[in-house]
């Protein structure tokens, strides 16, 4: 799979309202055929800062970045981000998701 994670930095103006402006791109991508997971984090020492945590097959990378939701959200986000985001892509890692960490369970 390809294992994507995204830190954007965004302008305080706009902090409060990032999730509600990710929406419609957030349920778009989570429909797309290969995705496994699209999560947004906000960061607990940096309120401007949010974490996009995605994973999608192998072969379902080329069809998100070119999809019509992708090409929306990259047109207006520079006019909302602080900062060039900071990306960790890595493709071909193994698995299909979530697994369970063993170190750690309910008691």
């Amino acid at each position: 799979m390809i294992f994507i994670v995204v830190k954007f930095t965004i302008r305080p103006e706009r902090a409060e309202q990032w999730l509600d402006l990710v929406a419609d791109f957030t349920t778009a991508t989570r429909a797309e055929p290969g995705n496994i997971f699209f999560e947004w984090s906000r960061s607990v020492d940096d309120p401007n800062q949010f974490v996009l945590v995605e994973a999608f097959q192998d072969d379902a990378g080329g069809d998100h970045v070119n999809s019509e939701h992708f090409k929306t959200a990259m047109g207006w986000m520079p006019d909302v981000v602080a900062t060039t985001p900071d990306i960790v892509s890595i493709q071909g890692v193994e698995g299909s998701g979530w697994n369970k960490m063993g170190e750690v369970t309910p008691r």
